[in-house]
């Protein structure tokens, strides 16, 4: 089997010259969307709440604020280093080649595999309850295996295909949400928002926290680089135009959820709370339908991360962090990589719970981007950025991951604990690799 070029997906087989700009702009913005939203408003509104209570519209815009910083960071480093492999590329041309970089690309990837489990036990909960019993583990595991296996073989077939599929779930999605967002606005009981009933400050941070794993997605544009036309001045478009949106999106639903559910109500229906969020103003009909859009939306998002997460994969293996063979195709378009990474997904959905797994989802983003952020303040001469800016974006990202952390050491202990043997995992791998076999890190473009 041939070794895809890095002028294409990692996911392509063929030998011939890969056919220019397969992603335009409406494909890289759904892209980032699909990878965004269904994590904040489908995956984890009801953990949210449970933070934030009333005021998680005041946590969307939040963590909203920390994701439009990184925004400029990676709009910067994808204008300055296009590439197939997004951060994976940032990280190596900030730090060179060394167990600091390999480390982090590690890591990240880790980071992808747990947010690909919590997209697909979102979409596990709302599938189930379509079923007798909406609260069956069993269902709900079954179902969330099964999306993530369904979704390999989409992205098996490549990017043009999975661009094409992310377009049209997207617009179905967002004007569901639209319409959910529009409707419920009429019918939200004053009550429900008013500030007597806010927590207090530190519960609304714990609450932004948790839900960064929700914004997180953006980055998957940059992972989709070498496969759009003219990606210098496309990707900070379509990084910009989708983060804007997922703010916008996100502040009018968390409005209406919390107008039209108490607190209780919300908890009651954690892991389908949009969902029964409609049931006030539109009824069974309205539920179902916000069922149908979370599905969608869930699967989009399984569908786009896994397509980044392939490429982190490739690139990682291809510069000499993992063995090389996951760079080689094995069925249709689909590289070892793009298996291995749905094999790890099946392994974490079935040891976590939906909160562990956004939990730790959202401080492996924030540490991310931190890095990401740090990476990029040794090579502003080379992207132009301005240095206040990436100052800021990585001081919030910090101050965010200890709120996380602390919140998560009180809800989910042993999530934090996994977190923390997972990333020293990833370096530890890095370096007993590196000591194995005598790779180095390649500096291609």
């Amino acid at each position: 089997m041939a070794t895809p070029s890095l002028s294409r997906s990692p996911c392509s087989k063929s030998d011939d010259a890969a056919e220019p700009g397969q992603i335009g702009l409406a494909a890289a913005v759904s892209i980032g969307i699909g990878g965004m939203v269904g994590a904040g408003i489908f995956s984890i509104l009801g953990v949210v709440a449970h933070a934030a209570g009333n005021a998680m519209w005041m946590a969307f815009a939040i963590g909203g604020v920390v994701a439009l910083l990184s925004t400029y960071s990676y709009a910067k480093l994808g204008a300055a280093f296009p590439s197939a492999g997004g951060a994976v590329h940032f990280l190596v041309k900030s730090f060179g080649d060394g167990v600091l970089a390999g480390g982090l690309n590690l890591f990240m990837w880790a980071g992808y595999i747990i947010s690909l489990a919590l997209y697909a036990t979102a979409f596990g909960s709302y599938a189930a309850t379509f079923f007798a019993d909406p609260h069956s583990a069993v269902v709900i595991e079954s179902l969330a295996v099964g999306s993530v296996l369904a979704l390999t073989i989409v992205n098996a077939f490549g990017a043009k295909i999975m661009g094409r599929g992310e377009t049209i779930i997207v617009a179905v999605k967002v004007a569901i949400l639209v319409l959910f967002a529009a409707t419920g606005l009429w019918f939200v009981q004053p009550k429900n928002l008013s500030p007597a009933l806010w927590p207090e400050v530190q519960s609304v941070l714990f609450g932004a926290g948790v839900l960064f794993i929700g914004y997180e997605g953006f980055g998957l544009v940059t992972n989709a680089a070498a496969d759009m036309r003219n990606p210098r001045a496309m990707l900070p478009r379509a990084l910009y135009t989708s983060v804007l949106l997922v703010i916008a999106l996100y502040l009018v639903v968390a409005v209406t959820v919390s107008g039209n559910l108490t607190n209780a109500q919300i908890e009651h229906a954690r892991d389908y709370a949009l969902a029964e969020a409609a049931r006030p103003f539109l009824g069974e009909l309205g539920f179902r339908l916000v069922a149908i859009a979370a599905l969608l939306s869930t699967a989009s998002a399984i569908n786009a991360t896994l397509f980044g997460s392939a490429n982190v994969c490739y690139m990682i293996a291809r510069d000499g962090e993992l063995p090389g063979r996951l760079t080689r195709t094995t069925w249709k378009d689909a590289t070892g990589g793009l298996l291995l990474t749905a094999g790890l997904v099946v392994l974490v959905i079935l040891c976590f719970d939906l909160q562990g797994i956004a939990m730790m989802g959202s401080a492996a983003f924030l540490l991310v981007y931190a890095a990401v952020n740090a990476g990029h303040l040794r090579v502003l001469k080379q992207t132009g950025a301005n240095a206040a800016i990436v100052w800021l974006s990585l001081i919030t990202c910090l101050i965010m991951f200890a709120i996380l952390s602390v919140y998560t050491y009180q809800q989910q202990p042993a999530a934090l604990v996994a977190l923390v043997l997972i990333a020293a995992a990833s370096f530890a791998a890095e370096w007993s690799y590196r000591r194995l076999v005598g790779r180095r890190i390649s500096l291609a473009p």
